[in-house]
């Protein structure tokens, strides 16, 4: 069953994927079929090498499920691993262990993982944590994308600050692309800003009222 993409909403039916590690052959087939019955796209391995190398990769899962001991890599030094190295995505790291102490969870918050689970993992509280770390990617995505845009808006100011050619008969702007613009619609495009037309108090002395009182001594026709 798909659901949609609650990460990257513009994505379509892409669902949201997440990477098993976990070495218990039961423990693995069962979540796997979980996570699949939920409509997540899962990706498995057995081992912390294995996993840490497809968290480094070009395009690694959304949300990782850790298995605390593994062969190779143990849980924490697969996301202490995550945690050192940029990353263009954030990855949702979810500890599922046999170790309940508070020590245990305190070292796993502290290797960078972002979430904890005893084993046997329940159902349902699993099913809330992987919930829970959508929204919390959702938000990481909506603030790169707000990032992006006021760089976006900030490269544009830098362009108005520089020099504009301008025509000196009609006033039109020409862009980086040789077209000729109208100055309002020009600022409008690259700022958003709208212009509001008035007389400055200027050319209201010299201009307007000139124009006005020669109306008025002109004489009628007729």
């Amino acid at each position: 069953m798909k659901k949609p993409n609650p990460i990257f909403p513009n994505s379509g039916d892409a669902p949201t994927r997440v990477l098993v590690a976990e070495d218990d052959d039961k423990t693995r087939v069962a979540l796997v079929f979980f996570l699949q019955r939920h409509g997540y796209d899962v990706a498995v391995v057995n081992d912390g090498q294995a996993a840490l190398d497809i968290l480094l990769g070009d395009s690694p899962p959304h949300i990782a499920l850790l298995d605390w001991e593994m062969p190779r890599l143990d849980g924490l030094h697969v996301s202490m691993g995550v945690r050192t190295m940029p990353a263009r995505h954030y990855t949702y790291i979810v500890m599922l262990t046999a170790h309940d102490q508070a020590s245990d969870v305190l070292a796993a918050f502290a290797a960078g993982v972002d979430d904890f689970l005893s084993k046997p993992v329940d159902s349902a509280q699993l099913l809330a944590r992987l919930r829970c770390g959508e929204r919390v990617l959702a938000l990481e995505q909506r603030g790169v994308a707000r990032v992006a845009e006021l760089e976006k808006a900030l490269a544009e100011v830098h362009q108005l600050q520089g020099l504009l050619p301008i025509c000196s008969y009609c006033k039109k702007v020409r862009d980086g692309s040789d077209y000729w613009h109208e100055i309002e619609s020009y600022i409008h495009q690259h700022t958003g800003a709208d212009f509001s037309h008035g007389v400055c108090p200027e050319c209201m002395a010299t201009v307007v009222e000139p124009q006005l009182q020669a109306l008025k001594t002109a004489p009628a026709n007729g």
